[in-house]
């Protein structure tokens, strides 16, 4: 790959830095120099640990769904992303797993870099489902040790609460995959419980578990007395603004997520999620019976949403791409700094996305 350079405010692990980023498919020198009045300032690419789908495409579906969302959220300034699977019999899994590996190993130009699949279930609560199909079960210990052993899996959502939780969230944690608490019922003493054997944050704060009471602390409770990493939607109809605010005094590195499903970058109408059609209307999806299934939101909505709320540029940086890197042990992704990726998006004066950078390879955002 060319060498490449890049002149603005650019926001580095040790600050804002005014000059020149140098790159290939890695940074080669952030070199401190004049810069223009109006600059534009250059931050980390966005890194994603929750997509089921974008672009019409739902990740189920396979390798090529999986680069089709790939592309539609590059498009948006993520730079690298887990795709999600969601529940699903045995061998629908093992299949989408099959086709997001596939894309891992070799990302084609324009799509975001696929970091490894998010298993979301099926080892959660049926009666805390929201828009996951039916099909939730309790723990395996052969298809854990297989999924373990695949390597693919990078992240996990799972419910301590059902039979042979524990011990799951014990599995998946030795194997080196990073456990959240979601979609579950659990009491804040077996959340706790979770947090103790292994797990590192909650999935989706707030939706599918069981809520904050003062005398029923729950699992929103848990997340924020125990947790130091947890995932939130901001799209401010997951979860509102006043209790966005309150997770963020509570836990230090919550992080953002889209849960972007199908409907993602595309107009209203009906979009698969997993054996489910769900049903975009304006920004949000829901299920026939008015359930929210996933997001249409994207992470440079996202962005824009959390400097709305008064969130620094600087922190929401860190709360896009640097902690959500951070969870899942890839210190490579969601900084810039030397000898990194090349991960950036590029922002005007308004704080708008202009331009994308995947591996040094600018996006065309068409």
């Amino acid at each position: 790959m060319s060498e490449e350079q890049r002149v603005g405010r650019i926001l580095t692990s040790s600050g804002w830095v005014a000059g020149r980023i140098v790159y290939d498919g890695h940074v080669l020198a952030i070199e401190p120099g004049a810069v223009a009045l109006g600059a534009p300032r250059i931050i980390p690419g966005f890194v994603d640990l929750h997509v089921p789908g974008g672009g019409g495409a739902d990740v189920m579906q396979g390798a090529d769904a999986v680069r089709t969302a790939a592309r539609l959220h590059a498009r948006h300034g993520t730079t690298s992303f887990l795709p999600a699977t969601i529940t699903a019999p045995e061998e629908e899994l093992i299949s989408a797993l099959a086709g997001i590996s596939e894309v891992q190993a070799k990302r084609a130009s324009g799509e975001a870099r696929v970091l490894g699949a998010h298993m979301e279930g099926p080892y959660i609560n049926g009666g805390r489902l929201g828009a996951q199909p039916p099909f939730s079960r309790d723990p395996e210990s052969k298809f854990i040790a297989s999924v373990c052993a695949g390597q693919i899996v990078k992240l996990v959502t799972l419910a301590p609460e059902v039979e042979g939780g524990l011990e799951a969230v014990r599995a998946f944690s030795s194997a080196g995959i990073v456990v959240q608490i979601g979609h579950t019922d659990a009491d804040y003493e077996t959340a706790c419980a979770a947090m103790d054997a292994g797990a590192r944050g909650v999935t989706h704060l707030f939706n599918a578990m069981s809520a904050l009471h003062h005398r029923a602390p729950g699992v929103v409770g848990a997340a924020l007395a125990r947790a130091e990493y947890a995932a939130i939607i901001p799209d401010g109809v997951h979860v509102a603004d006043g209790a966005l605010l309150a997770a963020l005094r509570a836990i230090p590195k919550l992080f953002m997520v889209t849960d972007a499903t199908a409907a993602a970058g595309m107009p209203d109408g009906e979009y698969p999620l997993g054996s489910h059609m769900v049903t975009k209307r304006g920004d949000s999806v829901f299920m026939d019976d008015g359930t929210l299934a996933g997001s249409a939101l994207t992470m440079d909505e996202a962005f824009a949403r959390l400097l709305a709320l008064g969130m620094p540029l600087e922190e929401a940086s860190l709360r896009l791409s640097t902690y959500p890197a951070d969870f899942i042990g890839r210190r490579d992704r969601g900084r810039i700094t030397l000898r990194g990726w090349a991960d950036f998006v590029v922002l005007d004066g308004q704080m708008k996305v202009t331009e994308v950078v995947v591996e040094g390879e600018t996006i065309s955002r068409a």
